[in-house]
């Protein structure tokens, strides 16, 4: 009997077993299916660890890696197209704000993020908020440099007339940093000395950088070719031209526009003509960057036959994706060539040209073609080819941008066409572009002189809804041209809004409400408003964090974040604001020069040099938080909290105290 019952009960388990496969060698092929798959598909973790996984097999002394592109997904990836949205608005500001701000929160900005907004800073000659905001970044942030990094701060010195500087840096990367120079540090560079009058240590450089293994860059070679033919050295810019043609395996063609130049300023134009012939007939794949270059300097000396030559080979060799020999600016050269000599129809035949040979394809313009046209035609009065040119490009994929929008705006508003101003103006708000406060307070008071102070205040709503939010001067505008309008119910709304989303109301326009509204005999609804308690927006509060680790992950750093514009959201005013806040900023913030003995200072590895001043930006806008009065007014970190909070916190004391 146990015997029978220990079968039975091994029958029982042998039918409840289900088995995967059939056979041994089906469940073979399996694993061998399996493991092809996972050759061709590897799974995220293998590609990507998780930033929480060990890292124990680190070593803590080496240097930390920059970000690679594999960071640059999901919010980090919104962020970084928010803040570049911003960018291409013109708002820097806002955008420089966002980027801070970020640094305190969950989703921290990459090193990308980082780099577009200093080099936008760069490119408006922002130079000094450049240097801050590297420091800020990178020194105080704990975010790790790459060479990007490094080469807007040495392009940024180098304008500025700090060379001495930016070669401290360049030193400071070949010392401490995991990766070398590029070919963009060098270039930089042998222009900054070029500029200083420092010729010869650019050339020392250049052999630097050929000793260093680099190849032979022909945009370094042309700083120094360019700088001795300024010089009136033409044997050495010869001597330095044949070296490049013996080095560089592949040649762009752009030395010889800087030789056509130099020649036609001396008025020899048959040296110059005779350099630009040798080039074509060498039969060089020339990039739409040296093109460009031949086709403007061809067009400043008058040389407008050879342009329009080169131009319809340009078209000819234009064959994506195997090479691409024009881009939107070979196009704005040739358009804005039409206008200049009043040729309107065949500035837009040009437009539309296109290759004649037979494997030539056209060009599929971008938006920034489409504002140059639309913008000459602007300028010309010639509004109804705009506005033709502004469907054209909304009826493609492609999206009309800040400046396409603005362009149309202005012009309806110059030529007194106030509809159509303000139909494109919803558009753009409709859109999601952003608004700068320049622009705004200027549409928005041609608007309301013109009697449309509802519709501004209607978009003025749709702003707000959006972060960032729109500047408290963009309200101080709609808001005084509704109240001189007699529109105080609909004034006090946007107030309302003002309070609700933390925006910050400047002192005059407290006064000048208070005034209004004692007029109409409603003066206790300013006061009233303005000491209500708003719960309807609270900015996010950032969770806590664990200190920053030098030698591991990306950490964010402790500790609460600086006060940057009163904690108010993204949507508060941005001027240009304290980029140290409560961290205690390396040497002071500023540049140390060199000790008399010329050595170079000791430098921590793990940390990348300011190299500038983290300057303290001009004072900013301060929201008073909690329910008392929102009054904006200029106010620094350091200092403390303004006076009327003071008390408020003094009186909360003594209440508790006496309970």
């Amino acid at each position: 009997m146990p015997l029978y019952r220990l079968l039975l009960r091994s029958l029982r388990r042998l039918s409840t077993r289900s088995f995967a496969f059939s056979s041994a060698e089906e469940a073979a092929a399996e694993r061998r299916r399996r493991k092809r798959r996972l050759r061709i598909e590897p799974p995220l973790n293998a590609i990507r660890p998780p930033p929480h996984q060990s890292t124990a097999s680190r070593d803590p002394n080496a240097p930390r890696l920059p970000d690679s592109t594999s960071a640059l997904v999901g919010p980090r990836l919104s962020l970084h197209n928010r803040v570049q949205s911003l960018i291409r608005a013109g708002d820097l500001d806002a955008a420089s704000a966002v980027a801070r701000h970020s640094v305190f929160s969950v989703t921290r900005p990459t090193v990308f993020t980082c780099n577009a907004i200093i080099a936008a800073m760069y490119r408006a000659k922002r130079y000094q908020e450049a240097i801050a905001l590297f420091h800020f970044f990178f020194n105080q942030s704990n975010i790790v440099p790459n060479i990007v990094s490094y080469n807007n701060l040495i392009n940024t010195h180098c304008d500025e007339g700090n060379v001495d500087v930016a070669i401290q840096i360049y030193r400071h990367v070949i010392a401490n940093a995991p990766f070398s120079p590029s070919p963009v540090s060098y270039r930089h560079l042998t222009k900054g000395l070029i500029d200083a009058g420092r010729i010869g240590e650019a050339v020392d450089l250049l052999r630097e950088m050929l000793t260093k293994g680099h190849g032979a860059d022909s945009l370094v070679y042309n700083n120094l070719i360019s700088g001795f033919l300024n010089l009136g050295n033409l044997d050495k810019a010869n001597e330095l031209f044949d070296e490049l043609k013996e080095r560089c395996l592949v040649y762009d063609g752009v030395v010889n526009a800087t030789y056509m130049e130099w020649y036609f300023k001396q008025g020899r134009d048959k040296e110059a003509m005779e350099s630009y012939k040798s080039l074509l007939d060498r039969e060089f794949r020339m990039t739409p960057a040296t093109c460009n270059v031949l086709l403007e300097v061809l067009f400043k000396y008058g040389k407008s036959t050879e342009a329009w030559a080169l131009f319809r080979q340009m078209l000819d060799n234009h064959t994506p994706p195997n090479f691409q020999a024009v881009n939107s600016d070979t196009f704005n050269i040739m358009v804005n060539e039409c206008f200049k000599l009043g040729k309107f129809a065949e500035a837009l035949a040009t437009f539309k040209k296109v290759g004649t040979r037979a494997n030539s394809k056209p060009f599929a313009m971008d938006v920034a073609g489409y504002n140059n046209i639309i913008a000459r035609f602007c300028e010309n009065g010639m509004l109804s080819e705009a506005e033709t040119l502004f469907e054209e490009l909304c009826s493609k994929s492609l999206s009309p941008d800040v400046p396409t929008h603005r362009t149309l705006i202005e012009a309806y508003l110059k030529m007194e066409r106030i509809d159509d101003a303000l139909r494109v103006f919803h558009r753009m708000v409709d859109a999601g572009l952003r608004v700068v406060a320049s622009f705004g307070n200027r549409v928005f008071d041609e608007l309301i002189k013109n009697g449309k102070a509802i519709d501004c205040a209607q978009i003025l709503s749709k702003m707000g809804e959006k972060d960032p939010k729109p500047d408290p001067t963009c309200y101080e505008v709609v808001i005084k041209g509704l109240c001189n309008n007699g529109l105080l119910d609909k004034s006090e709304e946007l107030l309302n809004e003002v309070i609700r989303y933390g925006i910050g109301l400047t002192s005059p326009l407290q006064t000048y409400l208070m005034e209004t509204f004692q007029k109409a005999g409603r003066e206790d609804e300013i006061p009233r408003l303005l000491n209500m308690n708003r719960f309807g927006y609270r900015p996010p509060t950032p969770p806590p964090r664990s200190p920053p680790q030098m030698a591991g992950g990306h950490s964010p750093p402790s500790g609460p974040p600086p006060r940057i514009a009163g904690h108010q959201p993204y949507g508060t005013p941005y001027g240009h604001q304290q980029m140290a806040g409560h961290y205690p900023p390396s040497s002071g913030g500023q540049y140390q020069p060199l000790s008399g003995s010329g050595a170079t200072p000791q430098i921590s590895r793990s940390t990348p040099p300011s190299y500038g001043a983290a300057n303290q930006m001009s004072p900013h806008y301060y929201t008073a938080p909690g329910p008392y009065l929102q009054t904006t007014e200029p106010h620094h970190p350091s200092s403390g909290a303004p006076s009327h909070i003071e008390s408020h916190q003094h009186q909360q004391q003594v209440e508790v105290m006496n309970k």
